[in-house]
């Protein structure tokens, strides 16, 4: 388990009411899912009927959350036409609605109004931010906890206005 899986792992065991996450990058070179990606481009597709090919601790740790109360949910502002990754995103997002989350998508030309902080985040119960950090070829480069008011409140109002903007996942087309 990696430093960020830890702190994420370690926050959302905290968390009693809410976890947000926005996304917006359109390709991610997260290591972990370099032999899954590889794999869809070369045509496999996971098999919703059969969760123990693809369920990982990450679906586990959302279910539990959401069984205890917690609201899951995950906006993604993504560039037109997508790209393969956001193809592979949304192909793979099944996963993430099994495990309790909510996901919608926002084209990024419906954004360009929005507020938005420099980098990709987690939110956890309004108050605490875990920035995401990526390499310029889309590698994790580590995270960073916030918990100061003000940066609370502005990822809180970026990803308020995001959701409201954006396609619910079913409705979305890639």
């Amino acid at each position: 388990m990696s430093q960020s899986d830890r702190l994420f792992v370690d926050l959302l065991a905290n968390c009693r009411r809410s976890a947000v996450h926005l996304e917006m990058r359109d390709v991610y070179g997260i290591e972990e899912e370099d032999a899954a990606f590889a794999a869809w481009k070369a045509g496999h597709r996971p098999d919703p009927g059969d969760p123990d090919s693809w369920w990982t601790d990450f679906h586990t740790w959302v279910r539990d959350a959401v069984a205890r109360g917690v609201t899951f949910r995950r906006a993604r502002i993504v560039s037109e036409p997508v790209t393969d990754y956001i193809r592979y995103e949304h192909a793979c997002t099944f996963q993430n609605i099994a495990a309790g989350e909510e996901v919608r998508w926002l084209p990024r030309r419906r954004a360009s109004d929005i507020a938005l902080p420099g980098n990709d985040f987690w939110l956890f119960d309004d108050t605490t931010v875990m920035f995401n950090y990526f390499t310029g070829k889309g590698g994790s480069a580590g995270a960073e906890l916030n918990q100061t008011s003000p940066v609370g409140k502005l990822c809180s109002a970026a990803f308020a206005a995001v959701w409201e903007r954006a396609v619910p996942h079913q409705e979305y087309q890639v």
